[in-house]
């Protein structure tokens, strides 16, 4: 852990790239090729104050600050992307717990996320794609005294591990109709990893990403105590956050197309004179990072801004982090030449994360999706 004021906020950007120079640079190979997950570094990072930029109650000045968030991942994505997921997972599980209706969670669990001395995930993909008509809802959960019985099964929820949370969704059999579904009460809870009932799986490899912590999860009646219930119904609760959650992303994106950008720039110091015959070269891309980073600051300000055309504004952001990441792991390779090739290079690992930027929740065709029906209904 880091031994920094708890309160602390990282405001100095030469802090902050120094200490993910130290935490991250030499890890990133075993991140990758390894699939270790670097939970150390995670925490120290929360030491710093990265982990509390948009967590208005937990900072010393009252404000909410999400470009900050944004801009302290960007820094660690420009180190290693799956770090910055992580922190993105983080981020946005301390993001439900202040947005949610359990004040003992407020008073104990938040600070130790806030501070990184708690890792935590977000088991939202499942819920979210419900929520867009994609998938039915994996999770149901029966009433009891005190709290709810989880079964269901989750395939991917990630920065998991002992002692780690996650937030996820259930549908409450047989109390009602719910926004969004059918037969059920839609409910929102902090679950923890270590609960009885609880199995967490190792997933096959994947073509990136391995280092995350990434577990398939599988509820036998998992017991889930009113305290640690965030939202119930959903409804209200998802409409709060759900700027934060997609806009944070960008943090992802915009580090690994920063990374990108540098690498074009060192190989075109030998290749300069034939990589000028190539598109989306090392200004373009840094040109339009920096109106993509503009408007995102923009949507920050407004981040609990609940409207439909608030929304639809965020997810076309986010859609344009995809695509403009996508553009900048191919030119990077494509700079970087035979090179690149190599198993050791950092611009193949910069495109198989890019990949990962344009298919996790929400994927480019869920945004694509969501935005053309969000224009439909005349967002308001």
């Amino acid at each position: 852990m880091g031994s920094a004021d708890p309160t602390s906020i990282c405001a100095d950007p030469d802090v902050l790239a120094a200490a993910v120079s130290r935490l991250l640079d030499p890890l990133v190979g075993r991140i990758d090729r390894d699939g270790q997950y670097p939970g150390q570094a995670l925490q120290e990072l929360g030491g710093l104050g990265v982990y509390r930029h948009h967590l208005a109650t937990q900072r010393p000045d009252g404000r909410r600050d999400v470009a900050g968030a944004i801009d302290a991942m960007t820094a660690i994505g420009r180190s290693c992307g799956s770090s910055a997921f992580m922190a993105w997972c983080q981020n946005a599980c301390a993001w439900y717990v202040e947005q949610g209706r359990s004040q003992s969670l407020h008073a104990t669990l938040l600070p130790q996320l806030a501070s990184g001395e708690v890792l935590g995930g977000t088991g939202m993909s499942n819920p979210m794609k419900y929520f867009a008509a994609i998938e039915s809802l994996a999770l149901e959960g029966q009433a009891v005294a005190g709290g709810f019985r989880v079964s269901g099964r989750l395939p991917w929820v990630s920065n998991l591990g002992p002692g780690h949370v996650f937030g996820t969704a259930f549908k409450s059999a047989g109390q009602g109709a719910a926004a969004g579904g059918t037969g059920g009460r839609d409910v929102m809870a902090l679950i923890r990893c270590d609960w009885p009932g609880l199995t967490l799986s190792t997933v096959p490899p994947f073509l990136a990403m391995d280092g995350t912590g990434t577990y398939s999860l599988t509820f036998d009646k998992v017991f889930v105590p009113d305290d640690h219930i965030l939202a119930d119904p959903i409804g209200p609760w998802l409409k709060r956050i759900r700027n934060g959650f997609v806009l944070m992303q960008l943090g992802i994106g915009a580090g690994i197309v920063a990374s990108c950008i540098d690498l074009m720039r060192e190989s075109n110091l030998r290749l300069g004179h034939v990589n000028g015959f190539l598109e989306d070269g090392p200004d373009q891309m840094e040109d339009e990072l920096g109106s993509l980073r503009d408007r995102a600051g923009l949507l920050a300000r407004d981040v609990l801004d609940d409207s439909d055309r608030q929304f639809a504004q965020v997810l076309t952001a986010r859609l344009m982090a995809s695509e403009l990441t996508l553009r900048a792991t191919q030119s990077a390779m494509l700079h970087t030449g035979a090179a690149g090739y190599s198993l050791s290079s950092p611009a193949q690992r910069r495109l198989r994360e890019g990949y990962f930027v344009a298919i996790v929740t929400p994927a480019i065709k869920h945004l694509r999706k969501e935005i053309d029906r969000l224009m439909t209904a005349g967002a308001r």
